[in-house]
């Protein structure tokens, strides 16, 4: 997501292209500070990571109450972004040493030659219809019933050119009908729900809590665009850069990796943690669709889901994976 508003809700065009000069105003300010390990703090290194208080992110807050940051000596802080594009910035200037970002995001970035690299699995879809955390939908009395009648329609992305048009449009292709015949704008996940019942789109893409709230006020879900996209695709990863010391990345991979497996392993006290970092009503945190956070990133999937950005055009050249992925 990486599938990364709720999943990059506020991954905002104007984040998008700001982010080059970010990345050199942050780096200027910050110096080298990217490559160190973090200042100690009672023995342990104090590590800053830029997460999005969504969903998708719930193992790391789990992971850090649980204290398995602590067992690996990380002094561990979590610094709320607004989505991939201040993920890439902030970490590639120094501001955190780890963060959380769609797929898409970190396959731009490294196209842009920034040294990103990811570390750990983030967010994973389901893989199951009708029970994802993402979903393509419509008003209740709309003609819309399949992602084949998207043809000719405007559909609503939090991003343009990221990880929800490119997976739309793979919803749209399975379905029989032509992607390019879709048309998006992009409009912020909490915004999409309100703006599909007053008729200024046909459909939106949202994910959770977004897909609950909506489908609670009328809306019909028409596609599972990350069921559709591949297999258990891997929406998001926990990345760094590649000046990182390696013992840190070791360190902060084995903590998040047994956040990851834990909150797979314990729902109920993922619902219970969401309630601590977001303002999701508890109602609607006892129905949302959870995502899947197993420990393995799904390189299949994310090959797809790169062949697919080439193909469409949001990425111009055939992306190393070797190179970002661990």
């Amino acid at each position: 997501m990486s599938l990364d508003t709720p999943l990059g809700v506020l991954m905002r065009r104007s984040a998008r292209i700001c982010l080059t000069a970010a990345i050199v105003t942050l780096a200027a300010a910050c110096g080298s500070s990217g490559s160190s390990e973090g200042a100690k703090s009672g023995g342990k290194d104090k590590v800053t990571a830029g997460v999005i208080a969504i969903v998708d992110t719930a193992p790391i807050h789990l992971g850090k109450a649980k204290g398995f940051f602590d067992k690996q000596n990380i002094d561990l802080s979590i610094t709320p972004v607004q989505g991939g594009a201040a993920s890439v910035s902030g970490t590639v200037g120094g501001q955190f040493q780890f963060a959380f970002g769609n797929v898409t995001s970190l396959l731009t970035a490294k196209e842009q030659g920034l040294p990103v690299k990811a570390v750990a699995n983030g967010v994973s879809s389901t893989g199951e219809q009708g029970k994802d955390f993402s979903a393509v939908l419509v008003k209740q009395d709309s003609p819309i019933k399949t992602a084949k009648d998207l043809e000719g329609k405007t559909v609503s992305v939090n991003q343009l050119k990221n990880i929800g048009d490119t997976t739309i449009r793979a919803s749209v292709r399975k379905a029989g009908g032509d992607p390019s015949k879709v048309t998006f704008v992009e409009l912020a996940f909490p915004d999409a729900p309100a703006a599909l019942q007053a008729g200024r789109v046909d459909a939106i893409w949202v994910v959770e809590p977004f897909v609950s709230q909506a489908i609670a006020q009328g809306a019909r879900p028409v596609a599972w665009n990350f069921a559709d996209a591949a297999p258990n695709l891997t929406v998001a990863t926990y990345f760094t850069t590649t000046k990182t010391d390696p013992d840190l990345v070791k360190r902060f991979t084995a903590a998040i990796n047994e956040s990851l497996e834990y909150a797979d392993g314990h729902p109920e006290e993922v619902r219970e943690i969401l309630k601590t970092y977001t303002k999701i009503d508890p109602a609607v945190i006892a129905k949302i669709y959870l995502p899947k956070w197993p420990t393995t990133i799904n390189r299949e999937s994310i090959q797809t889901i790169a062949d697919a950005a080439l193909s469409d055009g949001t990425l111009k050249q055939k992306p190393d994976l070797g190179a970002l992925l661990p």
